[in-house]
């Protein structure tokens, strides 16, 4: 089989990064999350800080300059008008993930990689959520706070991934035609997830 991706999507709490984390070492992929925040920053020679900034106000900030504020950086070809702003940041990104699919079969969390990476035949895209009582118990044992607070995390954090995915893939974060394949983890637990999506990757990629 050619090199292949999964791209997984997720809500807070439905245990998606763990079950990608599973999924890729079973598969033996190549695991991506927030570890592209740190390629793209050495690759680029901007500080991490800035992507990280970056997706903390993805739900409001998305299209805009950082902050609002102008930064002096070099080389020119990722700046626009020496503005900073968030599309020359996700162009960033975009460049380092089809780097790194060249080389390897890789798995990804998050990132808006089904989107960047949307003429790759060799895509698997899947959704992972959750019945709200779990991700909210799940968000309780990962965070130690409150369910009050779990909730209050859980639809912020929800609503700025919904932003940043529909902003640049001009698709609908969560929605059934947005992905390959969408499946709740309360249904078959976290072990009988990653064994379903792991057949359906070998049914979709030999088709």
């Amino acid at each position: 089989m050619k090199n292949y991706v999964i791209n997984i999507g997720r809500e807070l709490g439905s245990g998606g990064r763990a079950i990608g984390k599973i999924l890729a070492e079973k598969r033996s992929l190549k695991y991506y999350d927030k570890e592209l925040i740190n390629i793209a920053a050495q690759k680029s020679g901007l500080s991490k800080e800035f992507f990280e900034k970056a997706d903390e106000n993805a739900d409001h900030n998305v299209g805009g300059g950082i902050f609002g504020l102008r930064f002096p950086f070099y080389p020119t070809d990722i700046m626009n008008n020496n503005v900073l702003n968030n599309e020359n940041l996700f162009k960033i990104q975009s460049d380092v993930v089809k780097e790194l699919v060249e080389n390897d079969s890789c798995l990804f969390v998050g990132r808006c990689t089904d989107y960047i990476l949307r003429d790759n035949p060799n895509c698997v895209n899947v959704f992972i959520t959750a019945d709200k009582k779990d991700r909210i118990t799940q968000i309780m044992k990962n965070y130690e706070i409150s369910a009050e607070k779990a909730e209050e995390l859980m639809i912020r954090t929800d609503k700025k991934r919904a932003a940043f995915y529909n902003y640049y893939s001009l698709k609908t974060w969560g929605a059934a035609k947005s992905y390959h394949l969408c499946i709740n983890s309360s249904t078959l637990g976290i072990e009988k997830t990653v064994e379903f999506i792991d057949h359906y990757i070998d049914l979709k990629l030999k088709k």
